[in-house]
């Protein structure tokens, strides 16, 4: 086959974004649209990054198992979730936003804070963005109490353990949604704290979204003559402002329990 010194040169016409300039190094082959090539290699470059990362997922799931979400909620959807008061329609225009626009460039790490009484919804809204976000793409979700995550990173520490500190808290970091449930359930140590703020910092570096949910209120409050410690006291000025940061919202269920009213 004879390679030409110089490249041999023709216009061509794309079908899809017109006409360009063809070059032939080699025999009678030309090369195609450029545009088109590009395209072609960004399409196989994604084709790649899907496989890794649901390679990932795939192992990640298997080593934890299913997503944690209670059997009593794995049929929760934002479609029978029953809204009828200001509040509660405000709370579900806010999950379907939130699940809509899950990890876009401009939302990626924006965490939400569900705060009420047992009973409001919070968890079924919660759960309902984690199987929206997961029928739409393959992205990992993990639901847990902040008493079983802070216990995956104690457990570390015991003699015999078979997993490393860091490999606990990489693994409540690798969802692309993490759901903590029961904050204030805990006790509120500081050595809890910091194991909190280890998991929601490496979250936050990775701009990885999280969903907390909470009877608390935001700030503590004096009940009887008796302080009652709000969420901020809980979790810790400095992982509650990391919670903030990217567009942080929280979300206050403020209407009778809800439970028992899921539609149809």
């Amino acid at each position: 086959m004879n390679f030409h010194a110089q490249p041999l040169r023709s216009s061509a016409n794309c079908p899809k974004h017109g006409d360009f300039e063809r070059l032939c190094y080699f025999g009678d082959s030309w090369t195609g649209c450029p545009k088109c090539a590009d395209e072609d290699a960004a399409r196989i470059e994604l084709e790649r990054e899907t496989i890794i990362r649901t390679g990932e997922r795939e192992a990640w799931q298997r080593r934890l198992g299913d997503t944690g979400i209670p059997d009593r909620f794995k049929d929760r959807r934002l479609e029978n979730y029953v809204a009828t008061t200001p509040g509660q329609i405000r709370a579900l225009e806010f999950a379907r936003d939130f699940a809509a626009h899950f990890g876009e460039p401009d939302r990626r790490g924006q965490c939400a804070i569900f705060l009420g009484l047992p009973g409001t919804g919070k968890t079924h809204l919660a759960v309902a963005i984690g199987h929206a976000i997961m029928e739409s793409a393959p992205r990992t979700v993990l639901f847990t109490t902040v008493m079983r995550a802070v216990r995956r990173v104690k457990d570390t520490w015991t003699r015999g353990s078979t997993e490393s500190e860091s490999a606990a808290v990489a693994a409540l970091s690798f969802p692309d949604l993490l759901i903590l449930d029961e904050i204030g359930v805990q006790f509120g140590s500081e050595t809890e704290k910091l194991i909190l703020f280890d998991v929601l910092n490496e979250r936050y570096e990775k701009r990885r979204q999280t969903i907390l949910l909470s009877n608390l209120t935001v700030d503590d409050e004096v009940v009887d003559g008796r302080r009652v410690p709000g969420i901020r006291s809980f979790l810790g000025e400095r992982v509650f402002d990391r919670l903030r940061e990217d567009g942080g919202e929280a979300v206050v269920f403020d209407w009778e329990s809800h439970r028992g009213k899921v539609a149809a």
